[in-house]
């Protein structure tokens, strides 16, 4: 079954084709190797020109959730930049074919936000590769599993923290100079800071702390113009899954225990991503939007 975001049908068939099953990558894991490919938008995102000229800067934005989003802001009219470890060059110029497709330029930004100085370089080079900067998009990501708590690597625990917490403060900061009444800062979340798993528990721990991160940010940030917000995926198929963010034996019917009984697709949460970035959301200020499938959260 092939579907836009705009196809009236039943969300439980939906993208229900697409089936996990067990397999391992390195990492960090590319969605070239990904099996079954996931559904980022590319012949399913249709724009309806909600963003036209914004500039917006995605972390992660190879695969995954940032990659959605990516292809989403360009067919709605806005200018990319891609934040990507350089071992993902392959899977951020997939992308950013998408995006030229979509006639919007797209700068690719490789390196490790785990590196201060990189951050600081990373949006420097946005702003001048776009022209300026009025979306933010936080969304890159470290997760590996671990069995028990006593089983915990603390060099990952240091990578997880530095990935998903150390590099938001990073870049946000660095790009608050160039963001102007108007613009947005989107974090990525996940259910995970709601409902957390303990083989995940440094990656659950990040998660929470971001949505306290929002909460707060967007507090401060709201007399400026700026509007701060977040998105809390429920299970969606990318490459982070495969790459030690599950034991490879769970990823056999990946995503059956949401209500929906499948997992999400990376195309699925763009639209989020988008309302949040337009003027639409405009008197959404500290909220997190849960695109999970259905779970109990608040």
């Amino acid at each position: 079954m092939t579907s836009d975001q705009l196809t009236f049908d039943n969300p439980v068939e939906r993208h229900a084709h697409i089936k996990p099953h067990a397999s391992w990558q390195p990492l960090p894991g590319l969605d070239a190797e990904l099996d079954p490919k996931a559904d980022h938008g590319e012949t399913s995102y249709r724009g309806t020109g909600r963003l036209p000229g914004r500039k917006a800067l995605i972390t992660g934005g190879d695969s995954g959730i940032g990659a959605a989003v990516a292809i989403a802001f360009a067919r709605e009219g806005a200018d990319v930049a891609l934040s990507y470890l350089p071992e993902e060059q392959v899977d951020a110029e997939a992308i950013a074919e998408h995006v030229r497709a979509a006639g919007r330029t797209c700068v690719l930004l490789p390196g490790d936000i785990r590196d201060r100085e990189l951050c600081r370089t990373m949006v420097a080079d946005a702003v001048a590769g776009l022209g300026g900067l009025d979306i933010l998009v936080n969304n890159a990501a470290h997760q590996v599993y671990h069995p028990s708590f006593d089983e915990l690597d603390e060099a990952d625990l240091d990578r997880t923290i530095q990935t998903n917490l150390y590099a938001m403060f990073w870049i946000t900061r660095d790009a608050l100079p160039h963001l102007p009444p108007g613009a947005t800062i989107i974090n990525s979340t996940s259910v995970q800071g709601y409902n957390p798993s303990p083989m995940i528990i440094n990656y659950a721990s990040t998660k929470f702390a971001i949505i306290g991160f929002t909460k707060a940010l967007a507090a401060d940030l709201a007399p400026r113009g700026i509007r701060v917000n977040a998105v809390a995926p429920g299970p969606v198929w990318t490459p982070l899954q495969v790459s030690d963010g599950q034991p490879a034996e769970k990823l056999d019917g990946f995503g059956e225990s949401s209500w929906l009984g499948r997992t999400s697709q990376p195309v699925e949460q763009a639209p989020a991503y988008v309302f949040l970035a337009s003027p639409e959301s405009s008197f959404v200020v500290g909220e997190v939007i849960n695109v999970n499938g259905g779970a109990n959260v608040p």
